[in-house]
């Protein structure tokens, strides 16, 4: 099965026609941005290579936010300039691609990988929904909690595409009508909401966690355990799984349909599956000792040499074959990852993300809860228009320089930045997961942006609650 995932945010010709026919003038005029920030006379207490880092960061942030050319590029982009103007050299620049988040998130993409093309995740889903199929609203009910859970220990785009197939054929089984069944579209929020929600769990979810995390070690060396990030993160989770359920509960009643369809519907992707092979008894038991090591021996073995480890496994057990694998896996990632983190380690070390920050939101007396609220609702809101990978490149280094200057837990930073950035729900070109919902032509746009809306502001509700009332227990504040 391929899981490779469309994302409506890495190419410049989803951007609208005026992006696309402006292209050349918008690239000039970002370009000649970068280098008057760059060059320009440098303010006072800002040192030349930090000018020149702020340029790049500059260019890249207008290339991130604008789509213009593929984040991959501009993280390739940042990775050149910085030698070009003498920030840092060649070899530093470069050694950033090995940062372990890297390698880690690299391992669990390929573990995902094998759990879907070898058919057990599939296989358990269609099981679990058959399970909790009594009655129309329970078979809703599962989808969303079902895609949640999935997306805990696989990327929620690739639980989408999983679910999207089997959760289509079910609707037009039952005979709700595209457009018309209010009960039709809950199920495609269902899908779209629980892959979200459960995206922002764990390391697995998503790039967005594992870019923050590695940006924070590469240039503090600490680690945040696959634990502690489901401790800070599942209040969030539990509080949002209940408002979407509350809100399919109560805006989308249920509608006569005829389950007896239903559950045929799932019995025909279950006998499609086949007998449990022992591959997939394999590949299953290589995906929970990960898990277990990441949970108690991350501290000895670290993340990423568990998730390499695993992979070595798979293919050692011949479990899995490099085409697959191949043909599977977000290889651009990797490239975003290394610039990013390498243009984040360039604003530390310069002092550049220092001065931003002591000459932007510095200047206010603000306490540490409003500067975490700060930027946490920044990064709700930015990721409806942009990639989430962007949006944790572009706000770690301030928040790791507001950590500095303000003192604030640099933990605490990282979380209140990955975490909300993963909860976009408006737009359909928001993320793979609502655009994949949004494909199956059963809701409205005016629809999916005003029930997005709703989700948007209870995220933020909750985010303000947990942060508020719950970190300070486990120490992030």
């Amino acid at each position: 099965m391929m899981v490779k995932v469309w994302d409506p945010k890495a190419s410049q010709g989803d951007n609208g026609p005026f992006l696309v026919r402006h292209h050349y003038k918008l690239l000039l005029f970002f370009m000649a941005l970068a280098a008057f920030v760059a060059f320009a006379p440098a303010p006072e207490g800002l040192s030349t290579e930090a000018q020149r880092v702020i340029g790049v960061f500059t260019l890249c942030v207008c290339l991130w936010v604008t789509g213009l050319i593929p984040l991959q590029i501009t993280s390739i982009l940042a990775i050149i300039l910085l030698p070009l103007l003498n920030i840092m050299s060649s070899a530093q620049a470069f050694s950033l691609f090995g940062n372990q988040a890297v390698f880690f998130i690299l391992g669990a993409f390929i573990l995902s990988a094998a759990l879907i093309d070898c058919g057990l995740s599939t296989r358990l889903t269609c099981k679990a929904l058959d399970r909790f199929s009594a009655s129309p609203r329970m078979l809703r009910d599962a989808i969303l909690f079902i895609g949640a859970f999935a997306s805990f220990w696989m990327s929620e785009h690739a639980v989408a595409a999983m679910l999207f197939p089997i959760v289509l054929n079910m609707v037009r089984a039952m005979g709700l009508k595209p457009m018309e069944s209010r009960f039709g579209q809950s199920f495609f929020f269902a899908l779209a909401w629980g892959c979200i929600i459960g995206g922002i769990a764990t390391y697995l979810g998503g790039a967005r966690n594992p870019l923050a995390a590695g940006i924070l070690f590469a240039e503090r060396g600490i680690e945040i355990s696959f634990m502690r990030l489901l401790s800070a993160s599942f209040p969030i989770v539990v509080v949002m799984l209940i408002a979407a359920w509350a809100i399919l509960r109560w805006c989308f009643p249920a509608e006569p349909v005829d389950m007896e369809k239903a559950h045929a519907e799932l019995k025909r992707e279950i006998d499609q599956i086949g007998p449990l092979s022992s591959r997939e008894v394999r590949v299953g038991l290589v995906g929970l000792a990960t898990i277990l090591a990441w949970i108690f021996a991350f501290k000895l073995v670290g993340l990423a040499n568990i998730a390499l480890l695993s992979v070595a496994a798979l293919f050692m057990m011949r479990l899995v074959r490099w085409s697959e694998i191949e043909a599977n896996v977000n290889w651009g990632i990797i490239l975003m990852y290394g610039g990013a983190i390498a243009l984040g380690s360039a604003l530390h070390t310069t002092g550049a993300s220092t001065w931003i920050v002591e000459n932007s939101i510095g200047q206010y007396n603000l306490t540490p809860f409003q500067l975490i609220l700060i930027l946490g609702v920044l990064s709700l809101l930015l990721t409806e228009f942009i990639s989430n990978a962007a949006v944790v490149s572009v706000m770690m280094p301030v928040g790791l320089g507001l950590a500095d200057t303000m003192g604030l837990s640099l933990e605490a930073v990282t979380l209140a930045i990955a975490l909300p950035s993963g909860l976009s729900y408006v737009l359909p070109m928001g993320t793979p997961a609502t655009a994949i919902a949004y494909s199956a032509g059963y809701i409205k746009r005016t629809t999916f942006i005003g029930y997005g809306l709703i989700m948007n502001t209870l995220s933020l509700i909750a985010f303000v609650l947990v942060t508020w009332l719950y970190w300070p227990l486990i120490g992030l504040k």
